[in-house]
Parts: structure tokens; C-alpha cells; sequence
């Protein structure tokens, strides 16, 4: 029966091709809760580089005020 219900691998998001930048907002705002937290590797689905990678332009962008820190 566990066959049936096998979860489908995701993929990163960045290994396909898309790209976070700290400018685009939109795409950020994928990367962070309603509390304005960063999500874990497994709610993303990116791989741990580019899960640093995520974060480092998340922070980026609150520093430069794009996003706030806490909503």
C-alpha cells in the first residue's frame, strides 16, 4: 500500500534555471513566511547551496529595506 502514496521529489527551483535576486521582490516573498522568516529547505525545495544562496539575498534585500525585517 505505501507504494501508492510516494511522495513526488521536488525539484530546485534554481537548479532549473530560475534566479533569486535581493531586487526582485516577488520572487523573495515566496521565500519568507507571514512572519517574515525564512523558510527551511524542506518547505522550499531548493538545494542546500542555493538555500544559502536564498537566504544571503533575503538578507540582502532587508538591508537595503526592500523587505522588512518582521511584517
Amino acid at each position: 500500500m505505501a507504494e501508492f502514496y510516494r511522495k513526488k521529489k521536488k525539484i530546485c527551483q534554481m537548479c532549473a534555471g530560475k534566479d533569486v535576486d535581493y531586487k526582485d521582490v516577488q520572487i523573495i516573498s515566496k521565500y519568507i513566511t507571514e512572519k517574515g522568516k525564512i523558510m527551511p529547505r524542506r518547505m522550499t525545495g531548493a538545494c542546500a547551496k542555493h538555500q544559502r544562496h536564498i537566504a544571503q539575498q533575503i538578507k540582502y534585500a532587508r538591508f537595503m529595506a526592500l523587505i522588512p525585517y518582521v511584517k
